[in-house]
């Protein structure tokens, strides 16, 4: 039985990211600026109280007879007691006899084209800890991206307009740079757990050095180029920023509209069907956070019993990350084009090229993963590295010119018409 580690360390960027953020707010009130102390405070209660909701919900609290958890969560202590908890629960395990056990299938990896299926026990209290593991993790994924991706935002750019970094400034932006990477190597393993669920999945530490770096790339260089052209062009971020919510938050809505799919009865049993929209779009609501700031993992599909795509194409991956180095490029552009005398201290050309090495560099470290790191590489049905860079340069021919475009169609194609290059498990040859 594995120590409930992840659940610790949610908890510390929780408590620590809130700590730093009142302390902070304090400072700002203390110096008249009413606004940074309103956004600030704002960036930390909403998604607070997001994270006491999701706890509630996934543990069934509101149909248990449990005042104490209730009250804690109302104080905004769900997440510390919910540790204790965890830990309580773990100390306990071999001192009690089991009344009964969960049997479990999982397939392994296959070895030489053969895999072999084997049974677990899973009793009590390893169902319990698994239950406070996967509520914890979504959580990080909602505090990584509904409250700290805005708040580093936020005070990076307060930064760049006061031309300098305090103590407790610097502090809160470490700590929301580390949360949001955190969410989202969460959201990556929660997708690979998902759409492998019939697997026994063991990701190695080289993986989450992997991810770490290729997530810390991307969302720093994506902060960054948001940040500059806000300072610039203040007028134009909120339309750039509301249209990629927007664009994120009906895509699955579209999707699932246009497959005329009755609609989702599954969720919870005790929701009625306005209670299953609201959480539906909660959930379509979370998707779009991430993929303002990065690429989401898990990809949502409506008319899925799972509400999860267990599919992933190459496609749709490359295609995001085409148009977000353009719209990056397009930014920076921008900026330096309207950049005032207050960056005279800056480099622009050298900025420029930073950012833009360092999305390439997040770029780089992606196809590593998937190319060498990734759990269950052994079930991709082609190499994702080809797969990546032949759907670049398709996006390439239809973003060419008209002739271009039609010239390079009469050459064969080394797939068949229709089919995506994706990591999709393939039929395995016993």
């Amino acid at each position: 039985m594995r120590l409930p580690s992840s659940v610790l360390v949610s908890v510390s960027f929780f408590t620590a990211e809130t700590t730093a953020a009142l302390y902070l707010s304090t400072t700002y009130r203390s110096d008249g600026d009413k606004i940074w102390q309103c956004l600030t405070l704002l960036f930390t209660i909403v998604p607070s109280v997001l994270v006491q909701l999701t706890l509630i919900f996934i543990h069934r609290d509101l149909s248990r007879d449990r005042p104490l958890v209730l009250l804690l969560h109302i104080l905004q202590l769900g997440p510390i007691i919910r540790c204790l908890d965890a830990f309580c629960i773990y100390g306990s395990a071999g001192k009690v006899e089991e009344p009964y056990v969960t049997i479990t299938r999982k397939k392994q990896m296959p070895q030489e084209g053969q895999t072999e299926e084997v049974e677990q026990e899973v009793g009590q209290v390893e169902g319990k800890l698994v239950t406070h593991r996967a509520a914890f993790a979504r959580t990080s994924v909602i505090q990584a991206f509904l409250g700290s991706a805005p708040q580093l935002t936020l005070q990076l750019y307060i930064c760049v307009l006061q031309k300098g970094v305090s103590i407790g400034r610097g502090t809160l932006m470490v700590i929301s740079l580390l949360s949001i990477v955190y969410g989202a190597l969460r959201c990556n393993i929660l997708a690979i757990k998902i759409r492998y669920d019939d697997y026994e999945v063991s990701v190695r530490p080289l993986a989450y050095v992997c991810v770490f770096l290729w997530r810390g790339f991307e969302i720093a260089t994506r902060v960054a180029v948001l940040v500059l052209f806000s300072s610039v062009l203040k007028v134009w971020v909120l339309p750039v920023v509301a249209a990629n919510f927007i664009l994120f938050f009906l895509f699955p809505w579209v999707l699932f509209w246009s497959s005329r799919s009755p609609f989702p009865e599954n969720i919870e049993k005790t929701l009625t069907r306005v209670g299953t929209t609201i959480v539906l779009c909660m959930l379509t609501f979370l998707y779009a956070g991430i993929n303002v700031f990065c690429w989401s993992a898990v990809q949502l599909k409506l008319d899925d019993p799972d509400l999860i795509d267990k599919g992933q194409v190459w496609r749709r991956v490359a295609a995001y990350y085409s148009l977000r180095f353009v719209e990056n490029t397009g930014l920076i552009v921008m900026w330096y084009i309207h950049r005032t005398e207050f960056y005279q201290w800056v480099d622009a050309p050298v900025l420029e090229l930073l950012l833009l090495l360092g999305y390439a560099t997040a770029l780089f470290f992606m196809l590593l993963f998937y190319q060498f790191c990734h759990p269950c590489r052994q079930l991709f049905s082609s190499n994702p590295a080809q797969g990546f860079w032949k759907c670049c340069g398709s996006l390439c021919l239809l973003c060419g010119p008209l002739s271009h475009s039609s010239s390079m169609r009469t050459k064969p194609l080394s797939e068949p018409p229709g089919k995506d290059v994706g990591d999709d498990p393939p039929c395995l040859t016993v």
